[in-house]
């Protein structure tokens, strides 16, 4: 009853890592990060002014980054496992290009 589960990657296999892609995926991680410590921030801020705390934006927006560190691995783990599948695929090909370099300057034939 053993079942074969493999360990799958959210963005695609087949498609080219590219410094594009990458720059696509990190920006894509970043956005929803802040847009969820801009969130937590508007909540706790007026969540204070519903109860009749005058809290400071500051200390609204201290406390949204806090709450929001543990919280954004959490809700956008596929978002953030995309971006090191990126970094990793176009580490690899640059590895590669690198390796390639070096063995055509010490001459060896493909």
């Amino acid at each position: 009853m053993s079942e074969d589960r493999s360990v799958s990657t959210p963005s695609n296999q087949d498609a080219p890592a590219t410094m594009g892609t990458l720059a696509v995926a990190v920006l894509l991680y970043t956005a929803a990060r802040l847009a969820l410590v801009v969130a937590l921030a508007a909540i706790i801020y007026f969540v204070g002014k519903a109860v009749g705390v005058d809290v400071p934006v500051l200390v609204a927006a201290v406390f949204g980054v806090l709450i929001a560190l543990p919280l954004g691995m959490v809700l956008f783990k596929t978002l953030r496992l995309r971006v090191n599948d990126q970094i990793a695929r176009v580490d690899a090909e640059r590895s590669a290009r690198q390796a390639d370099i070096q063995s055509r300057l010490r001459g060896d034939e493909k």
